[in-house]
């Protein structure tokens, strides 16, 4: 219980408040001005930090000599797949001494036999401290929406893998010093579970028809973080496994119009614009990861970008000139590598205890910010999130039936509401795959 404590409050501390890529097979991260059919990605989780707890403040136990069992949903189907993993934020390399790829069944449990990954041929790979791998390609096939199962077998020492905080998704993992179980088809020696996603970044596919990759630029609203208390934490357990993020609504509804686009999720809880997290769970800021987390995805054409409540919320905060600038800097960069950028609205959170009445300046810069959103010209759109989510009578917060009892990030109904607000004839993703 006390370390639970101590993990909830260096959380809510957090809260209240250029890294190259080795890799071992070639990676097509050029952007996509067109659709195609060469690679896209079709799932991601932000690298942020060494993972050391999940959003409900279980630690982590890695030691290594152990086997992670990571459970990733791709949006579109592809023939190939290839997994992206990440040793960006561990100061020692970190070895894999195998890893597997199966369709998840129940629990930690697989559907078939897995597929063995290789990287340059090998079974083994060494990831260098701070870098990137990608695998070679694996012959599919993989349905858009089912998830798969991602097994690692770390080999020697493995503590504080990096991985993505806030995954929404239940994974797995076997003790310390129990050993390779990457080709288990039953989960029994997976006896661990986390929210957090370690060592898994991104899966890319070549999409079974021409598509792009849509990404989703932004804090734990994008990350599709939903708190269980008014003080943030821990997360809602009821929206685990769900996945009702607003970009997981996104994809469903580009698929249902007919649409090929993959819907890369780049949110990460606590992040701000022009600022590192307060703490490092929280991740660089948008402005210094922004080639690594967003340029650096496969077949990305367009880029849906909504953040800032962090950087006016987290005291000290930053003033209106400070997220203009950010913002400017973030569209002039994509614009320069042919990405078009949707920019979003800033939320209400006048009654959130964090980033809303702790912080009782943020809601009028966030106000003008908003105004200077909907009537600037850099960005190819404008997504107005906020009028979609704000109280008819009280513009200042969230609709009660949109938001979560922490008053700052929406329920799933919120969620659905912000992906409803995109509009899709402005996506060039949007019109990839139709007939």
């Amino acid at each position: 219980m006390r370390i639970r404590m101590a993990v909830a409050g260096a959380i809510v501390s957090a809260l209240i408040s250029g890294v190259g890529v080795a890799a071992t097979a070639p990676v097509n991260a050029a952007p996509r001005p067109t659709c195609g059919t060469g690679w896209v990605t079709a799932f991601a989780a932000r690298p942020t930090d060494p993972t050391l707890a999940d959003p409900r403040l279980i630690p982590t136990l890695s030691g290594g000599e152990q086997s992670y069992r990571l459970v990733v949903t791709p949006g579109v189907d592809g023939t190939e797949v290839r997994v992206r993993l990440t040793n960006r934020f561990r100061p020692t390399p970190l070895v894999v001494g195998r890893a597997t790829l199966a369709p998840k069944g129940s629990g930690a449990n697989l559907v078939g036999n897995p597929r063995q990954i290789t990287f340059g041929g090998s079974s083994r790979v060494t990831i260098p401290a701070g870098r990137d791998v990608v695998s070679d390609p694996i012959a599919g096939p993989v349905r858009g929406g089912a998830p798969l199962a991602v097994s690692l077998y770390v080999s020697g020492q493995g503590i504080a893998p990096t991985g993505h905080f806030n995954a929404n998704t239940t994974s797995y993992y076997s003790l310390p010093g129990s050993g390779d179980a990457t080709r288990d088809r039953q989960g029994g020696r997976f006896a661990l579970t986390t929210t957090a996603l370690p060592l898994v970044s991104a899966l890319d596919v070549v999409p079974t028809r021409s598509s792009a990759t849509v990404a989703t630029l932004g804090d734990s609203i994008t990350d599709g973080y939903v708190g269980g208390t008014y003080i943030l934490v821990p997360e809602n357990g009821a929206v685990t496994d769900r996945n009702v993020r607003y970009p997981d609504f996104l994809q469903r509804r580009l698929t249902a119009t007919g649409s090929g686009a993959a819907v890369a999720d780049a949110g990460i809880t606590g992040n701000r614009v022009t600022r590192p997290g307060f703490v490092p769970m929280f991740g660089p800021a948008a402005i210094a990861r922004l080639d690594s987390d967003v340029i650096g995805l496969s077949g990305v054409s367009d880029v849906i970008f909504m953040e800032g409540i962090n950087d006016l919320g987290i005291p000290i905060g930053v003033n209106y000139e400070d997220l203009v600038r950010g913002y400017t800097d973030v569209i002039n960069r994509l614009h320069a590598r042919g990405i078009r950028v949707h920019l979003g609205t800033l939320l209400p959170a006048s009654d959130a205890l964090f980033d809303g009445i702790t912080a009782p300046l943020a809601n009028s810069v966030r106000i003008r910010l908003n105004g200077w959103i909907r009537s600037q010209k850099l960005s190819d759109s404008v997504v107005d999130f906020d009028k979609v989510v704000r109280d008819p009578r009280n513009p200042n917060i969230m609709n009660p039936r949109l938001v979560g009892v922490d008053n700052l990030h929406p329920n799933p109904a919120g969620y659905r509401a912000m992906a409803q607000a995109v509009n899709l004839g402005a996506l060039r993703a949007s019109g990839c795959g139709r007939p």
